[in-house]
């Protein structure tokens, strides 16, 4: 199978960076060395290139979308997004997202790199109208709203996403991009950046002050080396991403969560809006009321080895679980 590469492959290897398949993706693990560049995140700031995830742009009635996912997205005001799920027949997750509020009738939707191509077909079939021409559109998406049957566009391609982490991410934005910006977590607004415009959410993966950055592909290398051009931040690839969102306890999908797994089993059912109606709901509520077959924990182990995915968890002997995600956390 060959791997996709994202538009800033080249510059991965300009920096030695390590490589593995991820998501069907050829992506960077490290550069400098994982602990370096969790350290960077933690105490300065660190950028990753989250090119490889899937984004969709859904154009149409609030509620149309509210039956098709967890959350209540006819609610959210434009400027704000929520992360929620896409639930099979069972109740089970077929991935998580984010949805951005873009416009009245306007929401982007992010996706995970493995399921992406999934997802889109799924969301189709919820949705029932998909445009037959792809957008030809620069980010940001425009907030005006325009009365229009109920499309969804694939927009990965030319969507570059590349996250900024760590308590210096805000003094970067500022004075290295010529932004000054005091967002709210899971808010995002639009702003020029070399020129080009783009969309700069307050989220991500790491549990720092952070922003996620989505601008047109075609821009992506020239923000990248400008942001690493700040001697306060480095290069961090995602064996540091994965330490960093472990010691958070948020989920990675494919090893924490999955379509056999229900949100409450996940213990994430408060991304689940119960007051109204969506697929997967029925199934849901009838797991939930003949009681979790599993719970997801969180836990630490003794010394400085740590378990590691499919590690069998005994108590007095007895199997009781499965390993999911482990790293050693410095």
């Amino acid at each position: 199978m060959d791997m996709k590469l994202t538009p800033l492959y080249g510059e991965h290897k300009k920096l030695l960076a390590r490589f593995a398949p991820f998501g069907g993706w050829y992506m960077p693990i490290s550069y400098e060395g994982i602990l370096a560049e969790h350290k960077a995140a933690r105490e300065s700031a660190a950028v990753f290139d989250i090119c490889h995830m899937g984004e969709f742009v859904f154009r149409g009635d609030a509620a149309e979308l509210d039956s098709a996912v967890t959350r209540n997205v006819s609610s959210l005001p434009a400027g704000k997004s929520r992360y929620g799920f896409l639930l099979n027949d069972k109740g089970g997750i077929i991935d998580d997202l984010i949805i951005f509020r873009t416009g009245e009738e306007e929401f982007m939707i992010v996706v995970n790199a493995a399921t992406a191509e999934n997802d889109y077909e799924v969301l189709k079939k919820r949705l029932m109208s998909i445009e037959s021409q792809p957008l030809s559109l620069s980010l940001p998406i425009s907030h005006e709203s325009q009365p229009l049957s109920p499309s969804l566009t694939d927009i990965s391609a030319e969507t570059a996403k590349i996250d900024l982490q760590g308590p210096l991410s805000r003094d970067v934005l500022k004075e290295t991009l010529g932004i000054d910006t005091a967002l709210k977590y899971f808010n995002f607004a639009h702003f020029e950046i070399l020129g080009e415009k783009a969309m700069i959410s307050r989220t991500g993966y790491t549990g720092e002050l952070g922003y996620e950055i989505f601008i047109n592909s075609s821009k992506a290398v020239e923000l990248w080396s400008k942001l690493l051009s700040d001697g306060r931040v480095k290069a961090a690839g995602l064996g540091a991403r994965d330490i960093l969102r472990l010691e958070m306890g948020y989920s990675l999908y494919g090893h924490d969560i999955d379509e056999n797994t229900t949100p409450a089993e996940a213990g994430l059912d408060m991304f689940v809006d119960y007051d109204k109606d969506f697929a997967g709901k029925k199934a849901l509520l009838s797991r939930k009321a003949a009681g979790a077959a599993k719970k997801k924990v969180a836990f630490k182990s003794e010394g400085r080895r740590s378990p590691r995915a499919h590690y069998r968890i005994l108590s007095g002997g007895k199997d009781i679980g499965e390993v999911t995600s482990g790293v050693f956390s410095p």
